[in-house]
């Protein structure tokens, strides 16, 4: 998967076929919107983002000879929303951006919610470059959950890209980038039966997230950034969230408003593909 290329002409004739519109800026206009409910307007779990038994490949082409991995993960639980239509309405900037100043880009975008409460907590589209990425946004299920236990499952997006994508990437001794957006502290775990449930694979116990992030990282360089908006759960969980991501990640924490989230993105790409140039984010191939 992931052919073609990012055309603003695609993106606004796709946004007017939606029944939006593209300010001269680039962003949808959400003057109208009463919020994301009104871009998310999935109302379950699409078949063609179902985990189940599926493997994502990124692979080489003649259009993009160096593929480079980003998957996109984010927080679809209700407090969400504010972040949620920001990257949909900043999408074209997002990805005008990216993709015209870093060559061979393929996106994937995920929906994670929480294990332990919600109807569809994993939901993951293909790789693609072109206007596919808006489209798997748009079937996205803006479920509304969560929990009461203080976090999400946000390392489902580390569990699904390490055992669940294919990246021609990783055969040149590449990392692939995997960002997740949240406002709640970092999950000590994936409950392991319900992974099996959702995902095919047969586990015998919870996934512990300090040993999952020591194997995902040999693969990927794994980001977060943490929404601060009025709106969502940051203020309540600031330290905690500090604390939990900030032991694991380091630096690869991120803070930003929804006004900085676009180059909070860019930020993360581009300090991927630094690592990855200078041999940082570099792997040995095994057999």
């Amino acid at each position: 998967m992931g052919g073609g290329y990012w055309r603003r002409k695609d993106f606004e004739d796709y946004s007017a076929h939606m029944g939006r519109t593209v300010r001269a800026d680039g962003n949808v206009d959400t003057s109208r919107m009463r919020g994301a409910q009104d871009m998310y307007r999935a109302r379950g779990l699409d078949p063609a983002l179902n985990p189940y038994n599926v493997v994502r490949e990124c692979r080489d082409s003649e259009e993009h000879q160096m593929t480079r991995p980003v998957i996109l993960a984010l927080d679809v639980t209700g407090s969400m929303g504010g972040a949620l239509l920001k990257t949909a309405s900043a999408l074209n900037v997002i990805m005008t951006d990216v993709l015209g100043s870093m060559k061979d880009v393929e996106f994937m975008v995920m929906g994670i919610g929480d294990l332990d409460y919600d109807v569809a907590p994993i939901q993951i589209s293909q790789f693609e470059s072109d206007i596919r990425v808006a489209e798997h946004l748009d079937r996205i299920y803006f479920e509304r959950g969560g929990g009461g236990n203080a976090f999400e499952s946000y390392t489902a997006a580390w569990y699904m890209g390490l055992f669940h994508t294919d990246l021609d990437c990783w055969k040149r001794g590449r990392k692939g980038v995997i960002i997740t957006l949240g406002d709640e502290p970092l999950n000590p775990y994936l409950p392991g039966e319900r992974l099996s449930d959702l995902t095919g694979d047969a586990l015998q116990g919870n996934v512990d997230t300090n040993r999952l992030y020591e194997k995902a990282c040999e693969k990927f360089n794994i980001y977060h950034i943490a929404i601060d908006d009025p709106g969502d759960c940051y203020r309540i969980y600031k330290d905690r969230i500090r604390d939990s991501f900030g032991n694991v990640l380091g630096r690869n924490l991120k803070t930003a408003t929804l006004n900085q989230l676009p180059a909070r993105i860019r930020e993360c790409l581009e300090d991927g593909e630094k690592k990855n140039l200078f041999g940082q984010g570099a792997f040995e191939q095994t057999a």
